[in-house]
């Protein structure tokens, strides 16, 4: 086998060990992850898993990065394909919904547990957190600018504050869901933004 061939065997292998170090984590927390049970589950050898992250911190790490590439591709994407304006703002929080609804993580979401588990515990893997959930709330009041400046939405709007509400009633629906097994939850957050939003709605 050729470079590229390892080279692209290596980043399979990679992909396969953090999809389901994601999956792990997203029921049992980042601390349920070990290069050892990794290893068992995926029947690899333990030193091929540390060749590839070096350190339970390292894989936390990479486990963050690969859980928000998989949030971009469900909630970010499918959004960025709407034209920009209120519309997008509908596309974006009906997207989350969905991600939500289809438990993409078999935990639930993958960002509810890690925020739970590190919120009061400092160090990289927090730092990551809190990155991953800075870039979207940046990526959500981005979203309710253009919308402002489109004139769709109140031209002294809050967009911070609004951005900040929604973000929580949503992710308030998602947690009473899963936690309650109650999927009205979803209809009452779904309702609840749509009504944040046509209090702004010009």
């Amino acid at each position: 086998m050729g470079t590229d061939g390892r080279l692209l065997k290596g980043e399979r292998t990679r992909r396969t060990i953090l999809g389901r170090a994601a999956d792990i984590a997203s029921a049992e927390g980042l601390e349920g992850l070990s290069i050892g049970r990794l290893a068992t589950e995926l029947r690899i050898s333990k030193s091929g898993v540390f060749t590839h992250f070096g350190s339970k911190e390292e894989l936390q790490l990479a486990t963050v990065d690969r859980a928000v590439e998989v949030y971009r591709e469900h909630v970010v994407v499918p959004a960025l394909g709407v034209p920009e304006g209120l519309g997008r703002v509908r596309a974006v929080l009906a997207a989350w919904q969905r991600y939500q609804r289809e438990a993409v993580f078999p935990g639930g979401c993958f960002f509810y547990s890690a925020m739970a588990e590190f919120d009061a515990r400092p160090g990289r893997v927090r730092d990551a957190v809190v990155a991953s959930q800075r870039r979207w709330e940046d990526f959500l009041e981005r979203c309710l600018r253009e919308a402002r400046d489109l004139g769709e939405i109140d031209a002294d709007a809050d967009v911070a504050q609004l951005a900040f509400e929604l973000d929580a009633l949503c992710r308030a629906g998602g947690a009473r869901a899963v936690l309650c097994d109650e999927p009205a939850a979803y209809e009452h957050a779904a309702r609840a933004m749509e009504a944040r939003l046509a209090a702004v709605a010009r």
